[in-house]
C-alpha cells in the first residue's frame, strides 16, 4: 500500500514546473546540506532531530531557519521526513531595521525510498517539499505546489586508508532546480528577474568525506555540493557519539553578492545541530530460549535478541568505538612494521660488519701468507750466499744477501751476512753499518755485538767473522 501510494505521489507531481525554493541547510533528511543523499544499508538510528540556519546578513541580523525530524522505517526501505522552515526577509538591506516583513511559516513533509543496491552503489527515488504554508490572504495552511521536488540520486561509499568517502549524484525538479537569479540595482534591491536556464530541472553533485580526527564519536565530516544553483562546503563536528554540530557556507560562488537583498539562492553562514537516537532491542523472556526458571549466566538476551532487530541501543557508540580501537591497533601495527624495518636495517648493517671483518681477516691471511713465502724465499738466498761465501765467491754471497733483503727487510741475519761479506772484501765501514743494522733489529743477536766489541778492540780476525 505504501509503495502505491509513493509511486502515485510521484506521477502527480512530476510536471511540477515552477522553481520556487526555500531549503535551508540541515533541514532535509540525509547528512547534506542541501541535497539528498542515498545509503547502502539501513540506518543505525530510531530518528534524528535537529535544526539548521543560514545567516544572510550579520548588521542588522538577517536569517533563515528551520527544523527537522526524519525517521527510517524497517525492512521497506522508506525514509520519511518533516521539515518546517521560515524565510530571511526579503526587504532591501537599507531598511531591515525598519522591516516589519514577517515571513511565511512552511511546513514541509520529505520521503524516498531506495529502491537499488550493489556492492558500494545504491540508488534512491523521492518526493521532497510537499510544503504547507501560510499566507498574507489566508490564514489556514494551504499546499504550496511550486516547491514539490521529485529526485533520484545515485551513491557511492568508498574507503581509502583511514578515511571514507560517499559521493552523490542526481537530478530533480522543483526546489531542486536552478533558481532564478535577480537583476540588483546599484543599492542592492531586486530589479528583475531572468531565469539562466530555463529550465526546472537541474543536476546536483555532493560528497561527504569522513576523516579519522575524533574517531571515537564517528570523525569529522568534510562536506561539498553543488545543489544546481550554487556551491555549499561545510563541516560536520561530533560533539558526542549521538550530537553533531554543523557549520558551513552557501553558494560561495555568489558571496560577492552577500550584501545584495535576499532571495531564494543568496550566499549565507550556516549553523547546525542534530540529535540521533540509536536503535533499541526488542528483548524476549529468558524462559522462551531456556525453558527452565533459572536465569542464564551472562543474560542471554544480550545474546539472542529477535530476528530484524539486532541493533541495540548502543551499536553507533560501539562501532564508533570499536572503530577507534581498529584505528589504535592498525597504529600499534604501523609502530611494529617501523620496529621491524629498524632491526632489518640493524641486521644488514651487522651483516655487513661481519662481511668486512670477514674480507679484513681473509685479507691478513692472505698477508702472512705473503710474508711467510717472502721469509722462505729470503732464507733460501741467505742458504745459497753461505755457500757462496765458503767456496770465496764473496760477489755471488753479496748479490744472494741482497735478493734476501729485497724480499724481507727486517731480517737481521742478512744484515749480519752482509756485513760479514763486506769485512772479506775489505770495506769494513760497510761490515760496521750492516752489523749495526742487524743489532738494532735483533738486541739479543750475542755474536753481532762480541764482533763490534771485538772490532771496537782491534781484535777482529779474519776468521772471527759471522758464517752462520
Amino acid at each position: 500500500m505504501i509503495k502505491k501510494v509513493f509511486l502515485l505521489s510521484l506521477i502527480l507531481f512530476l510536471g511540477s514546473t515552477t522553481n520556487a525554493s526555500n531549503r535551508v541547510t540541515y533541514t532535509r533528511p540525509g547528512d547534506m546540506l542541501k541535497i539528498p543523499s542515498s545509503s547502502l544499508s539501513r540506518s543505525p538510528y530510531l530518528f534524528q532531530t535537529g535544526f539548521g540556519s543560514e545567516i544572510h546578513n550579520f548588521s542588522p541580523l538577517n536569517t533563515s531557519k528551520g527544523g527537522y525530524f526524519n525517521m527510517e522505517t524497517g525492512k521497506s526501505g522508506f525514509l520519511f521526513g518533516f521539515s518546517f522552515t521560515m524565510a530571511a526577509d526579503t526587504t532591501q538591506r537599507a531598511h531591515l531595521k525598519e522591516s516589519s516583513y514577517t515571513a511565511p511559516v512552511e511546513f514541509g513533509f520529505h520521503i524516498q525510498k531506495r529502491v537499488y543496491t550493489y556492492q558500494d552503489v545504491s540508488i534512491s527515488l523521492g518526493l521532497q517539499d510537499i510544503v504547507f504554508q501560510n499566507t498574507e490572504e489566508s490564514s489556514q495552511l494551504s499546499l504550496n505546489s511550486d516547491e514539490l521536488s521529485l529526485f533520484a540520486v545515485v551513491s557511492s561509499e568508498k574507503e581509502v586508508g583511514l578515511y571514507k568517502m560517499n559521493t552523490y549524484l542526481g537530478f530533480g525538479t522543483g526546489s531542486l532546480g536552478p533558481i532564478s537569479t535577480p537583476q540588483f540595482d546599484d543599492d542592492g534591491s531586486p530589479q528583475t528577474v531572468a531565469n539562466d536556464t530555463g529550465s526546472t530541472a537541474g543536476v546536483f553533485v555532493g560528497f561527504i568525506l569522513n576523516t579519522p580526527y575524533f574517531a571515537r564519536w564517528g570523525g569529522i565530516d568534510l562536506v561539498g555540493e553543488f545543489d544546481g544553483t550554487g556551491i555549499n562546503v561545510g563541516l560536520r563536528i561530533p560533539l558526542t557519539s549521538d550530537y553533531r554540530l554543523s557549520l558551513g557556507f552557501t553558494h560561495i560562488d555568489k558571496l560577492p553578492h552577500f550584501g545584495d537583498s535576499y532571495w531564494a539562492g543568496h550566499p549565507g553562514v550556516t549553523l547546525g545541530l542534530d540529535m540521533a537516537v540509536p536503535r533499541a532491542i526488542i528483548q524476549e523472556p529468558v524462559v522462551q530460549r531456556f525453558g527452565g526458571p533459572s536465569p542464564f549466566v551472562g543474560d542471554p538476551r544480550k545474546l539472542y535478541p529477535i530476528e530484524g532487530e539486532t541493533i541495540t541501543a548502543q551499536r553507533d557508540s560501539t562501532l564508533r568505538i570499536a572503530d577507534f580501537v581498529v584505528h589504535s591497533l592498525r597504529d600499534s601495527m604501523s609502530l611494529m612494521n617501523n620496529e621491524m624495518r629498524n632491526l632489518i636495517v640493524q641486521l644488514s648493517a651487522m651483516e655487513q660488519n661481519s662481511m668486512f671483518l670477514e674480507d679484513s681477516l681473509k685479507s691478513l691471511k692472505l698477508d702472512q701468507n705473503v710474508q711467510n713465502k717472502n721469509e722462505n724465499d729470503a732464507l733460501r738466498h741467505l742458504s745459497r750466499s753461505l755457500r757462496f761465501f765458503y767456496t770465496g765467491d764473496y760477489r755471488g754471497a753479496l748479490q744472494e744477501v741482497e735478493a734476501a733483503l729485497e724480499l724481507n727487510p727486517n731480517l737481521a741475519l742478512a744484515y749480519a751476512r752482509r756485513g760479514s761479506i763486506y769485512y772479506k772484501l775489505g770495506d769494513v765501514q760497510r761490515a760496521t753499518i750492516d752489523w749495526n743494522l742487524a743489532l738494532r733489529l735483533d738486541a739479543e743477536y750475542d755474536d753481532v755485538r762480541n764482533i763490534l766489541k771485538a772490532l771496537h778492540e782491534n781484535r777482529l780476525r779474519t776468521t772471527s767473522v759471522i758464517k752462520e
